[in-house]
């Protein structure tokens, strides 16, 4: 068997007269394990393959093989299993970018053990509502910056069991450093019995509108992930794939990790602290990777850095998500390295639910079309399918038995899953149009959604044209109260630097002709406000939930 054979015993694929993926399922056996099952049996038929390339921003570089990758997890599953982690624990880690964080989730997989990824952004509040929330047991931590002061706090209110922190020199009672003790224990372990279904993976959401939500994931989300690189990320094992994402995030575990690794291609990691567009373009350069996967707005940072001053001639394929893409991203990436932005819809629930996968045509500003493992419609507040060209609800039709690439549930929260689940369909919560030829155009989150003077304005249209002015850093399209049209569309901009000291009503004037002249008219902001800074959740989505509360909108 090649390692490019492995991922094949668990799925079943077809393609149209076009090349173009139209068919993907698994089929898992009862027992599978993606640490057992994908990295193990890669390490045994091409121990010295390469995994990864890790660096970090003060210089620091580690080549891992997939050998190296099964038996540090076998070490590390053994160290975690002596000190008292136990299948079905769950386990929190906050470990940023680090090279342990492949260690630690294929440990943690081989025990059972549950996985709860956080981001080091979190504060003392933001651990004690998670440790409470997601019964967590024990925690695996960086030593850098706050991260272990903050962790501290929330454990006099919620003690943990055990704390492992890495990346530290100094020793802190009651931590366990998981760096010196990894090499103490043996490389070899004995497979421990876990079930395909048994709970693996558990995100907490964004938190756009409330409270985070966890989110349960069995075993199933790793290998659902291989739609993700294959086709619309376009790997293979030759390549040299890099997302930017920070290992707190489904994204993470959608670029970094699962289905790269699965078709045993290498992971490109830069371990950085600050996001700055032109060490990224380096990377790209020094390492000569193949394919990116970015949001949008790092796109929007890389054009304005300027990218003449780097060869990246190396990258073949670039995804985006996370966010809706704007034509002029679109336009200025392709201008300057031939290559269309493909862009791809799903959430922290999901895997990969639409796309652009490698050889289809992509449509400037569409999400693309359902993935082939998916029956994704546009759904009315009934649950009935619209027709194409209306707005409605993204929504997933469940059928019997398990739906693979979809979440099991929400943790602990009934009325959420009863919402979720309604009606036979996953509803997502975004919404969305088809247009006749399948292709789906994102319009916002559901309570976006502005409705005035008997129109439904979407904010994501209005955002577009406006971060196209050159005055426009960021925008946030949010509904306020009017007594005449119930709601009028208000704009909350942050200015570009050449603007600041402009934020008069000239200004607005400008904006507003701006945004009449580049789409219906009615859609047109009636309030502007310039401000420094947007709300934002810790993920660094924009909560227009904060800025609707603050006009006065009732929730």
């Amino acid at each position: 068997m090649n390692v490019q054979d492995v991922h094949m015993q668990y799925i079943t694929e077809g393609f149209d007269e076009n090349g173009v993926v139209n068919k993907f399922d698994l089929r898992l056996p009862e027992n599978f394990s993606f640490a057992y099952d994908i990295i193990d049996k890669i390490a045994e038929i091409e121990p010295d393959r390469r995994a990864m390339i890790w660096c970090d921003d003060e210089g620091r570089e580690r080549i891992f093989t997939y050998g190296e990758l099964s038996l540090l997890s076998n070490r590390a599953a053994n160290m975690l299993l002596d000190k008292g982690v136990k299948k079905g624990d769950k386990v929190m880690t906050v470990l940023k970018r680090h090279w342990q964080m492949w260690i630690v989730t294929f440990a943690l997989e081989k025990i059972g053990a549950i996985l709860i990824p956080a981001t080091n952004q979190l504060k003392k509040k933001d651990y004690t509502y998670r440790f409470k929330s997601g019964d967590i047991k024990h925690i695996i931590a960086t030593g850098d910056g706050d991260v272990r002061e903050n962790i501290e706090k929330a454990c006099a209110e919620y003690p943990l069991e055990l704390k492992f922190i890495v990346k530290t020199s100094e020793h802190y009672d009651g931590w366990i450093d998981f760096d010196a003790e990894l090499m103490n224990y043996p490389d070899t372990l004995e497979r421990i019995a876990t079930n395909v279904d048994d709970d693996c993976i558990m995100f907490f959401s964004s938190g756009t509108t409330g409270y985070p939500k966890m989110v349960i994931h069995s075993h199933r989300y790793s290998v659902s992930h291989i739609p993700t690189a294959k086709y619309w990320h376009n790997i293979n094992k030759d390549s040299i794939h890099l997302t930017i994402s920070e290992s707190g995030w489904g994204k993470f575990f959608w670029g970094k990790i699962y289905g790269q690794m699965a078709l045993a291609a290498t992971v490109m990691t830069y371990d950085f602290s600050r996001f700055v567009p032109s060490d990224v373009l380096h990377i790209i350069e020094k390492y000569k990777v193949t394919s990116l996967c970015c949001p949008p707005t790092m796109y929007r940072f890389f054009i304005k850095e300027g990218m003449e001053g780097h060869d990246i001639s190396s990258l073949k394929y670039a995804t985006t998500a996370g966010e809706a893409l704007n034509a002029e991203v679109y336009n200025k990436f392709k201008e300057y390295t031939g290559l269309s932005l493909m862009e791809g819809f799903g959430q922290t629930e999901t895997v990969l639910l639409i796309g652009n996968p490698k050889g289809s045509v992509s449509r400037s500003g569409s999400m693309g079309k359902a993935m082939p493992m998916f029956n994704v419609i546009i759904a009315d507040p009934e649950g009935n399918e619209c027709p194409a060209g209306t707005t409605g609800e993204i929504c997933v039709k469940l059928h019997e038995g398990v739906n693979n690439g979809l979440f099991k549930g929400y943790y602990n929260n009934d009325e959420a899953n009863e919402k979720a689940f309604a009606y036979g369909l996953y509803h997502t919560g975004d919404t969305a149009y088809k247009d006749e030829d399948g292709y789906f155009w994102y319009v916002g989150r559901i309570d976006d959604v502005i409705k005035s003077s008997g129109y439904r304005i979407g904010p994501f249209e209005i955002e577009s044209i406006l971060m196209e002015h050159p005055a426009v850093l960021e925008v946030a399209i949010t509904a306020a109260p009017d007594p005449i049209r119930g709601q009028v569309v208000k704009a909350t901009i942050i200015l570009t630097s050449e603007y600041k000291d402009k934020g008069d009503e000239k200004l607005v004037k400008e904006l507003q002709n701006y945004v009449k002249a580049n789409t219906a008219p009615y859609k047109y902001p009636r309030i502007i406000e310039f401000v420094d800074e947007l709300p934002k959740t810790i993920s660094g989505k924009i909560r227009r939930v904060e800025i609707r509360e603050n006009d006065g909108i009732k929730e």
